[in-house]
């Protein structure tokens, strides 16, 4: 449910949001491009993650400029629940979904018979074909990872968005 409040957040939800899963895209052509694009595809997601954490941060920031009782404490909060949401929502977790996808096509491929399922492209089509199928519910489940833990554990609440 979107808060009515909320007046969108260009990490989560502009196109910015794609560069969190330049990763996935490493893994999707994993098979077929050097190791040292793949971690660059790493380095790259993680500099969102990273951008978006210091955005978050700077934001909480200007909200609490009155507040300097709290203003620490909730900074900090915040920029631990976006390196955390975003670590697991844009990194981890689909880079070793799509990585496992990749690597199951691979294994499959290894005992068809089927000239088609031969293609060395194969894994990387698929690959990629997931991505888009796998955002949303990973989203989801970050948020409610998220909110059985970390937020559960620290009563912090970050601004409702779209993932909820």
């Amino acid at each position: 449910m979107q808060d009515k409040n909320y007046q969108g957040d260009i990490f989560r939800d502009g196109p910015l949001r794609y560069l969190g899963y330049t990763n996935e895209v490493g893994e999707a052509f994993r098979s077929l491009i050097p190791k040292s694009l793949v971690w660059t595809s790493y380095v790259i997601a993680s500099g969102y993650v990273i951008s978006d954490t210091i955005h978050k941060g700077q934001k909480e920031y200007q909200k609490q400029k009155n507040d300097n009782e709290n203003k620490i404490s909730n900074v900090l909060l915040s920029t631990a629940d976006t390196l955390l949401w975003q670590s697991f929502a844009s990194v981890i977790v689909p880079g070793i979904t799509i990585n496992r996808i990749c690597a199951t096509v691979q294994y499959l491929q290894k005992y068809s018979k089927k000239t088609a399922m031969k293609s060395r492209w194969l894994s990387t089509a698929i690959g990629l074909i997931s991505i888009p199928l796998i955002i949303r519910p990973i989203d989801r489940g970050a948020d409610q990872a998220m909110n059985a833990t970390f937020r559960k554990w620290t009563g912090y609440q970050p601004h409702k968005n779209h993932h909820d």
